[in-house]
């Protein structure tokens, strides 16, 4: 454990036990490591907190004990699934509490847009790539998300998980899912109304999210697109911005 003493773990938040919003895991209860720092700036991010470095002093740097106890104090010691997210999970280093964590019966998820490969994904349990579409702002590294693919090798369960605005972005999600057919691949309608980091109150269009995701739900059938899952933010329905859930 001496490592992770000497790599404190940027923390943002942590959460739960709540459910998993979105993606392959949708509906499955987790408690929420939310990490701080992003090598991104996505036009629509929803969790500045944790990205826009304006709020760096609301991240604290954590050690693999002072995480664990906060993750056993809410999932009250019954190993459940840990989600790591952020910003960019990826950049921090996380291998000694995934670890850690597993010793102790837990499973660990991350979700990371695939620009960053560390060597400890091949620890994971479950591992999703979301590469960011046109809308972001962003341009994808495919060789970086290869980079991912061959870290993780062939212990995690993979999944490939992109947000989706407008047919562009449409068009680089199949663009993307023919790069890599092997990977499952799931769509969600983009929230075209995402908080100010001090705002988890903010107004959300929930009716504007469920015009997209139906209109989403149109693009695949129309197209044919049968290995595409259509899924939306659970949490958005549930309760809109708002932080901690």
């Amino acid at each position: 454990m001496s490592e992770a003493r000497e790599s404190p773990i940027r923390v943002s938040e942590i959460f739960g036990p709540t459910i998993q919003g979105e993606g392959i895991l949708i509906g499955l209860p987790t408690v929420f490591v939310r990490t701080g720092g992003c090598d991104y700036r996505c036009s629509w991010c929803d969790t500045l907190h944790a990205v826009d470095s304006d709020y760096r002093d609301q991240w604290q740097p954590m050690l693999v004990d002072e995480i664990w106890r906060e993750v056993t104090l809410l999932s009250g010691g019954k190993p459940l699934m840990v989600s790591l997210s952020g910003g960019n999970p990826a950049i921090q280093p996380l291998g000694p509490l995934i670890a850690h964590g597993h010793g102790l019966g837990y499973s660990f998820a991350l979700e990371t847009q695939a620009s960053i490969a560390k060597e400890w994904f091949g620890d994971l349990d479950v591992l999703v790539l979301s590469p960011k579409p046109p809308s972001s702002g962003m341009a994808t590294d495919w060789d970086a998300f290869g980079d991912c693919l061959r870290q993780a090798g062939d212990r995690p369960q993979i999944a490939l998980k992109i947000v989706v605005f407008d047919d562009r972005d449409y068009a680089y999600a199949r663009d993307a899912s023919a790069r890599y057919p092997h990977l499952p691949v799931y769509l969600q309608p983009g929230n075209h109304t995402p908080p100010l980091p001090d705002q988890d109150d903010a107004t959300i269009d929930i009716d504007g999210i469920m015009d997209r995701m139906r209109w989403l739900v149109d693009k695949v059938t129309d197209d044919g697109w049968f290995e595409a899952r259509v899924l939306p933010q659970l949490h958005v329905l549930l309760w809109g911005n708002k932080r901690g859930v």
